[in-house]
């Protein structure tokens, strides 16, 4: 028996308990909200668990698209990027005039577009998805920076009601986290219920095996890519609503780094294959109240992204246990 399959065979004792890490996840999350409850004024005060909800709700969204990508075995470093810029651009067509389905339909089509690009590097150029996908993140940006947009941030048109609806309330209940629910409703009937979503999984769980099988592997990764694009797409303009401003300079912040966390946290391995929406709620709902929760204890930046870099890694060597990787996943080159 090779090392990887004696790890494969003997494993963690949790799941030989009948408990899975998007259960863990799931508790442990229950935990730092009743700490958080107790132990920080406001946190209970229901302006911030509003901004807790549609907080999380973006992230959320994200991690979905990303949960996709990474179900495939790939990776989306491009994503936030992506996010920043197409709808920086959006508004500042609504900005210059252009009507607002038009400047929705071009800056949904930018998106798609960096994700068919990103999808044939990976695909048919085969370069590996970390590399593909950084080099994007700075293509993207530059580009955006050059020939779209000209200012960091840009402003909501005042007539944009319909832009700012987008973030309101139905009963009480944020929008934001009813279109994060739709999100996930869609990505796991998509995942679950049709043949592409299948190919998904069959690619993450052995990629060469799918392509003798007669799996079309190189147009399924195009399409993960450009379902990630457009998904983020819909979370940029989501925040677009929620803050009336975007932010470009976002494209070069962490936020990234949150939305990996998020997917490998809920219990989607790197090394493909397994895991599902479920998996990036539990994450998100974890992530979500520990950011919230550093903001409200005012940690610096550079200390929150010191905890979260080192929650990530925690993560990842923990990934790199119960999710071991093979031959094949290295000669990928992914994560």
């Amino acid at each position: 028996m090779t090392e990887t399959a004696a790890r494969k065979a003997t494993g963690p004792a949790w799941p030989r308990l009948g408990l899975t890490q998007e259960t863990i996840v799931f508790f442990i999350a229950i935990a730092f909200f009743a700490v958080f409850a107790v132990t920080l004024p406001g946190f209970m005060a229901s302006d911030n668990l509003l901004s807790l909800l549609q907080n999380v709700s973006v992230l959320g969204i994200l991690g979905v698209a990303m949960g996709i990508v990474v179900i495939g075995r790939g990776i989306d470093l491009a994503m936030v990027a992506t996010m920043a810029m197409s709808t920086a651009w959006t508004i500042s067509l609504m900005n210059a005039g252009t009507d607002a389905v038009s400047a929705v339909l071009l800056g949904l089509g930018f998106a798609a577009v960096i994700g068919i690009v990103m999808g044939i590097l990976i695909a048919y150029v085969e370069i590996p998805a970390i590399f593909a996908t950084l080099a994007m993140s700075t293509v993207i940006y530059g580009f955006g920076r050059l020939a779209l947009v000209d200012l960091d941030v840009i402003y909501v048109p005042e007539d944009a009601d319909w832009l700012r609806a987008i973030s309101g309330s139905v009963s009480g209940v944020p929008l934001p986290v009813i279109w994060f629910g739709l999100v996930a409703l869609l990505a796991y009937a998509f995942l679950r219920f049709t043949r592409r979503g299948r190919y998904i999984y069959a690619m993450g769980d052995n990629y060469e095996a799918a392509r003798i099988t007669g799996i079309p592997v190189r147009p399924m990764t195009v399409l993960q890519y450009l379902l990630s694009s457009v998904i983020a797409f819909g979370a940029g303009i989501i925040t677009a609503s929620l803050l009336a401003t975007v932010n470009i300079r976002v494209a070069q912040s962490t936020m990234v780094y949150d939305v990996i966390l998020v997917v490998v946290l809920g219990g989607i391995g790197l090394s493909g294959g397994k895991g599902g929406v479920r998996n990036v709620i539990v994450g998100t709902v974890l992530i979500g109240i520990l950011l919230n929760g550093m903001t409200i204890m005012d940690l610096s930046f550079t200390l929150q992204n010191l905890v979260k870099g080192a929650v990530l890694l925690v993560a990842i060597i923990v990934d790199s246990f119960v999710n071991p990787r093979d031959e094949q996943t290295a000669q990928q080159g992914d994560i």
